[in-house]
């Protein structure tokens, strides 16, 4: 179930479509689909192909995501000969420190905010302790041999500009050798973007290995479209309610219809709320609302002032409640609307994916997207694998589970 990004026919690269796509799900593994990833059957907040480890402070979502990367890159790495991993937009580093400490790469981590980077670091050196401890208990344990933690970074990775930092080889592996792999698990908007084109123009970045998200995010032009094919199509402007409609998961949000609960007037609130944005500072268009709770508890005009608060606004504005109401009575709507826009989520994405894929080959690069995670647990579950060598059969190997 759920739904699938077509590569559009007639397009270059263009093949019949086969295991290629993904669907979305619900908060619980297969609540929309009915499956269940073999890694939860036991325990639906631990994977079973993690050791205890590396499975502390991490979700499950993410426990099977830095696992699948992981070894993807893994794999990635031993075939195109890489001495070195760059984790761009690295987070707290869970994918960091998987690769490195559980899978033996040389990795570099580098991330813009100073906060994650110094969590990401005192994260490591309690894995370490950990790894350490477990060892002293079972001397027998066979280990991936020497461990290196992660070489972190904090830095804002510019998509329109090359980062240095981002290309220098760790002091462990020597320049003239520094063969690089380029990942990012879930980069954000643009940072992506800066990924391919750090991949394309380098020639020591050998390969690449790239989960996109944030649609919505991505400038146009500069991040959209990128190769010359889609550049070249009428109509591919891709406004900003498309693109962050693409980031939506369908079958969670189909279980919520059929559900009817009252968590759905989240939109209708959130639509009022733009309205009152939009009297009180015009050029304030979208803001980021961060999660307000239980908002099916709230009065409209409680959740607007807690809205316009989380965007730097007076919560205090004068409301005009009855004009609040009357938008409240169109929640049905509102719902129907949303809908009707999430179904052309499926489109948009696979647009901009082809177009990343079509932008590397188009210079020549060999490159694929694959499907490596559960849907069911990550609907943005295609990885954009490029190599500046041919791969040949060898990219199907990429996506197979290890033993």
């Amino acid at each position: 179930m759920g739904h699938t990004p077509l590569l559009m026919a007639g397009s270059p690269g263009w093949t019949e479509p086969a295991t290629a796509g993904h669907t979305a799900a619900g908060d619980a593994w297969g609540r929309g689909s009915g499956q269940t990833p073999s890694e939860f059957l036991e325990n639906p907040s631990q994977s079973s192909r993690l050791t205890a480890p590396f499975r502390k402070h991490v979700r499950p979502k993410k426990q099977h995501e830095i696992r699948r990367l992981g070894e993807l890159v893994k794999k990635l790495s031993d075939l195109t000969g890489c001495t070195q991993v760059v984790d761009v937009g690295s987070g707290q580093g869970h994918l960091s420190r998987f690769m490195s400490l559980g899978l033996g790469l040389m990795v570099k981590s580098i991330e813009g905010d100073q906060r994650l980077v110094e969590r990401a670091q005192r994260l490591d050196q309690e894995l370490l302790q950990a790894l350490q401890k477990e060892e002293k208990r079972n001397p027998q344990v066979v280990h991936i041999g020497p461990r290196h933690r992660p070489h972190h970074v904090v830095r804002w990775v510019d998509s329109t500009a090359l980062c240095e930092e981002l290309l220098l080889p760790l002091e462990n592996s020597p320049q003239s050798e520094a063969r690089l792999l380029l990942t990012g698990l879930h980069a954000c908007g643009d940072l992506s973007v800066a990924l391919l084109r750090h991949f394309s123009c380098r020639p020591e970045v050998a390969a690449l290995a790239s989960v996109g998200c944030c649609y919505m995010k991505l400038s146009d032009p500069g991040g959209y479209p990128l190769s010359q094919w889609v550049a070249g199509l009428p109509g591919r402007e891709l406004p900003y309610r498309l693109r962050e409609g693409a980031c939506h998961a369908l079958e969670e949000y189909a279980e919520r219809l059929q559900k009817a609960g009252p968590g759905l007037r989240t939109h209708c609130y959130r639509a009022a709320l733009e309205t009152v944005i939009r009297r009180a500072r015009p050029e304030l268009r979208r803001p980021g609302v961060q999660g307000i709770p239980r908002v099916h508890e709230l009065k409209i005009e409680e959740y607007v002032q807690r809205g316009l608060q989380r965007v730097g606004l007076d919560p205090h504005l004068p409301l005009n409640l009855a004009a609040l109401r009357a938008h409240q009575a169109q929640e049905n709507r509102v719902v129907a609307f949303f809908s009707l826009a999430l179904l052309l989520a499926p489109l948009v994405e696979t647009l901009i994916l082809l177009d990343r894929l079509l932008y590397l080959q188009e210079q020549g690069f060999h490159a694929e997207l694959l499907p490596i995670f559960s849907p069911e647990l990550s609907p943005r579950n295609l990885v954009l694998v490029a190599t500046k060598r041919p791969l040949g059969e060898t990219f199907s190997v990429l996506e197979t589970e290890d033993s």
